[in-house]
């Protein structure tokens, strides 16, 4: 696999690991990601891994960009097999449908399923993190199934509610705060992805496992308003 190095303006360079987003490029990213995190050159200030490419950020005051090059080349070599990668899992309860998912029956039909069917299987799906980004804390979230897959809507909503889940091509997500957005909306979490009190303010980062489970309408007001007291 062809690595390829080019500039992000002054301040960063782009490592492109692959051309295609399968198991072997995730893998890969998460490799290299876990290297920086592991060797923390001190020319870095951060890194942020994407779906086929990882972005490193660095002081220019320290070193310049064929410096970086040279640096990220050899540091690149020690990748091994045995590289270890963290792996969580994180569990999202979703409501879907109704208020909270106004496009499930637009999935549904233009998948030529039942609504239940739908749930049934974006509940089912083997899922990972791709990249964070868009917004903040916002998972781009890949291992979705084809059949319920669904064009972006024609025209962007410009309020989607924060907790509401997603669907755009073949990709499912949340989005973490209130913003504009186009997806396709079949459901809502009332757990909180974006945590700007905390030192890491996602919930989510790249390469975790996600597991979706259905939860009624019920058990969604009472952990939204368990969640409104703990703010209050």
């Amino acid at each position: 696999m062809n690595t390829l190095f080019s500039p992000l303006g002054d301040r960063a360079i782009v490592i492109e690991l692959g051309d295609e987003i399968n198991d072997q490029t995730e893998q890969h990213v998460r490799k290299v990601a876990a290297l920086l995190e592991s060797r923390q050159p001190e020319w870095m200030i951060e890194f942020i891994p994407a779906f086929v490419t990882v972005a490193v950020f660095y002081n220019p005051c320290l070193a310049k960009y064929d410096d970086v090059k040279i640096a990220l080349k050899e540091l690149l070599t020690q990748l091994t097999e045995s590289l270890p990668i963290e792996s969580r899992t994180i569990e999202i309860p979703v409501c879907y449908g109704g208020d909270l998912g106004p496009d499930l029956e637009f999935v549904a039909q233009h998948n030529q399923l039942t609504p239940r069917e739908v749930i049934d299987i974006h509940t089912s799906g083997n899922y990972s993190v791709h990249m964070i980004g868009f917004a903040p804390g916002f998972p781009f979230i890949g291992g979705m199934s084809k059949k319920i897959a669904a064009p972006r809507r024609d025209s962007p909503r410009l309020r989607i509610p924060e907790r509401t889940v997603g669907i755009a091509g073949m990709q499912t997500g949340v989005y973490p705060i209130e913003t504009p957005g186009g997806w396709q909306l079949i459901g809502r979490t009332p757990m909180r992805l974006f945590l700007p009190e905390k030192d890491i303010p996602s919930l989510l980062r790249a390469g975790d496992k996600v597991i979706f489970k259905e939860i009624s309408k019920e058990e969604y007001h009472a952990w939204e308003d368990d969640l409104n007291a703990e703010n209050s």
